[in-house]
């Protein structure tokens, strides 16, 4: 099987590893068949897509809409990074999944509107998928309504000509869409179980989520809902794309 390959951003080794971990855990991919680039620590290599059967890219510190005055010169670089390769992947129309800072990547790609209209503090929302949704094969096997972790300063304000809505929420209207018929995005973390939300809770206190004095919020929001489904869609894609 050609590989899959992981993108991703997370410059602290505890949540960076620890995404990794989920990726492996619900996909059900080795680590010879799931390769890691961590993009914060260097250049994105050079990818043929003619080896690889499919990317993934987890979450990340990075906002999109932020002015580009206030953006590291290693934001700048993952972006362009970003960019070059969509190019490629829209073209041939590549699997690709995108989890939460997909939105920010395939989005800002395809001329969303990305800004802070719908934020949402961490925890867990009902997501309901649309009709194309609901008969997406990626989805397949998922309720028409689902719990699902989220947690994000910037969101899709408005869907793109190109993207076909398949999941929304009331505090977030863009949850998931997807572009062509294999490019995914979603605004919820499919990736994560609640012990992998309450360590990434604790890792990212002080980065302007919730205020440092009041984690004890998100720690019970998340625990307050048990999340079953969304995981499911990693399996599904292996076993749509593996080549």
């Amino acid at each position: 099987m050609k590989p899959f390959i992981l993108l991703a951003t997370r410059a602290e080794d505890g949540p960076a590893n620890e995404e990794y971990e989920l990726f492996l855990r619900y996909t059900g991919l080795t680590e010879s068949e799931l390769r890691r680039v961590r993009l914060e620590a260097g250049p994105m290599p050079e990818l043929d897509l003619d080896d690889l059967s499919g990317i993934f890219v987890g979450g990340g510190p990075f906002n999109a809409s932020d002015p580009i005055e206030q953006k590291s010169a290693v934001q700048r670089r993952v972006e362009a990074e970003f960019n070059a390769l969509l190019d490629q992947v829209v073209a041939r129309d590549f699997p690709f999944l995108g989890a939460c800072y997909g939105v920010g990547t395939v989005g800002a790609h395809q001329g969303a509107v990305i800004d802070r209209t719908y934020g949402e503090p961490v925890g867990v929302v009902e997501v309901s998928l649309t009709d194309a949704g609901i008969s997406d094969p990626l989805l397949a096997g998922i309720p028409p309504r689902f719990d699902a972790f989220v947690g994000h300063k910037e969101a899709m304000r408005s869907l793109p000509a190109s993207a076909t809505l398949l999941a929304s929420s009331a505090s977030c209207p863009v949850q998931m869409f997807r572009v062509g018929t294999n490019i995914y995005a979603t605004q919820f973390h499919p990736e994560l179980d609640v012990n992998g939300i309450t360590a990434r809770i604790h890792a990212y206190t002080g980065y302007g989520y919730f205020a440092p004095t009041e984690v004890h919020v998100p720690l019970a929001a998340v625990r307050a809902r048990e999340v079953l489904h969304p995981s499911r869609m990693l399996r599904t894609f292996v076993e749509r794309y593996a080549r």
